[in-house]
């Protein structure tokens, strides 16, 4: 079903009011536009130079020990002159076994000077570096925080699979500061603990059932991330910044009902005592009471930058990414997508405006296409975020920022359509390295059209 049919502004600030997607506000003007996103940021020490940023979205296209490929380098290359001011480092495993796929870079001590180098690349922007294991979803062993059973069922992992032990968790701390101190050598200047989308560190947050000292209590799920950044701090002093990418809400999972093909969610039982910032008594709705205690402690710890998203792009994709048109395979949306924008928009308000002073920055702005930064720039003049944060569509339009500087308005023949190309990629496996590249093969033809053609043959056995 199409759902953006918008030719203005007003047409859809209209749709946003009739849907009560009442956090969904835009700002008309161009020139007010080019003013509110040309703000610079004070982000610790550092000063990002505008107020849009580039977010982590992963290529699927490095080495397999690690290093950036060619695809890589094309990609920040072309970010690097693109003009936002935070430019958001992907997902880079700190050990072999924590990659989602075999594609997925990893720092190294054989391979920092080519992250330097790709660091040296985007100039003076402000650059951290994500950090990552993949836990339920890496490869070739997927390692789990607790069973879920819903999430079980969706990854085919039995009941009886063993559940990462204590003792596994202590020691991967020590990989993480090992991979910060890799970080500092290769010019980052901040290192992002990444706690989002169903992976290791994000599926301890809600491990509420787990037994042991990472589990259970709030105390006991905040204590990787506490120990992770309290290493970083006694080793490397304030050479490193801290930030953190991290879930605010994961929902529950869904299917796709077999009659309409509509993602329905699964059969949760109350109370659902499983995942994180949801609301036990009704997990389709957020509950940021720990979300905000967890946000608290990791100022304390200093964090000094927090990026929020929603959802698992492996069970719920509708709630991170509203979306067009599905993945193949996948379920229709379930809402529309206005309201999972609005999800978005809600939920990092609340946050930002219980903590002013901690720059944010925001997500759910792609489905938005030339308006997000209409949207955005409404954000940032209310105080309702510190930066517009937009993920697929610096894949189709990596230049969207300067355009946004120039003329307070995109370019809608090149803004994403949110028709999930790039989810459809990064899911295919049957090529000959092991894993397709990822990227808009709609507005990037000249390095993806080639791509996901050869990646459909294979889906189809040639």
């Amino acid at each position: 079903m199409r759902h953006f049919v918008y030719k203005s502004v007003a047409e859809l600030q209209h749709a946003a009011d009739e849907l009560g997607a009442r956090h969904v506000r835009f700002e008309a003007d161009p020139d007010e536009v080019r003013r509110v996103l040309a703000r610079p940021v004070r982000v610790g020490r550092f000063a990002a130079a505008n107020s849009m940023a580039i977010q982590p979205m992963e290529g699927c296209d490095g080495t397999l020990d690690g290093r950036p490929g060619e695809l890589t380098w094309r990609r920040y290359e072309r970010f690097a002159h693109g003009g936002a001011g935070l430019i958001w480092f992907e997902a880079t495993a700190v050990r072999e076994d924590g990659r989602a796929n075999i594609r997925q870079l990893w720092i190294t001590r054989q391979n920092v000077a080519d992250f330097a180098r790709l660091r040296a690349l985007l100039g003076d922007a402000l650059v951290p570096i994500q950090l990552t294991h993949s836990g339920r979803y890496s490869v070739p062993r997927r390692m789990i925080a607790y069973h879920n059973p819903h999430i079980d069922l969706k990854t085919g992992t039995p009941p009886e699979y063993p559940v990462i032990s204590d003792s596994e968790l202590e020691r991967l701390e020590d990989d993480y500061v090992a991979a910060a101190g890799l970080a500092i050598e290769a010019g980052f200047d901040a290192v992002d603990i990444k706690a989002v989308h169903g992976y290791l560190i994000s599926e301890l947050l809600g491990a509420k059932i787990r037994a042991g000292r990472y589990g259970g209590p709030l105390e006991n799920r905040l204590r990787f991330m506490r120990n992770v950044i309290g290493k970083i701090r006694a080793a490397f002093g304030s050479r490193l910044m801290i930030a953190v990418r991290m879930n605010a809400f994961d929902g529950v999972p869904f299917d796709r009902d077999p009659a309409s093909g509509v993602g329905v969610p699964c059969d949760f039982k109350i109370p659902y005592c499983y995942g994180w910032g949801v609301d036990e008594s009704n997990p389709l709705l957020e509950d940021l009471s720990e979300v905000k205690q967890a946000i608290q402690c990791f100022r304390e710890c200093g964090v000094e930058l927090l990026n929020i998203s929603l959802g698992s792009p492996y069970y719920n994709p509708h709630i991170g990414r509203p979306f067009e048109r599905p993945d193949e395979g996948n379920y229709e949306q379930p809402e529309h997508p206005l309201l999972g924008v609005d999800r978005h928009f809600r939920i990092a308000v609340e946050l930002q405006h219980t903590f002013p002073d901690l720059p944010i920055v925001g997500t759910g702005y792609s489905w938005l296409q030339k308006y997000a930064i209409n949207a955005g720039a409404y954000n940032i003049a209310s105080g309702n975020i510190h930066f517009v944060g937009i993920g697929r569509g610096a894949l189709a339009y990596p230049d969207f920022a300067r355009d946004a500087l120039l003329k307070g308005e995109l370019d809608e023949r090149r803004c994403c359509k949110t028709l999930t190309y790039c989810t459809y990629l990064m899911r295919q496996k049957n090529h000959p390295l092991g894993q397709f590249p990822t990227g808009c093969p709609p507005f990037d033809k000249e390095a993806y059209g080639e791509v996901i053609k050869l990646a459909r043959q294979a889906a189809r056995g040639r």
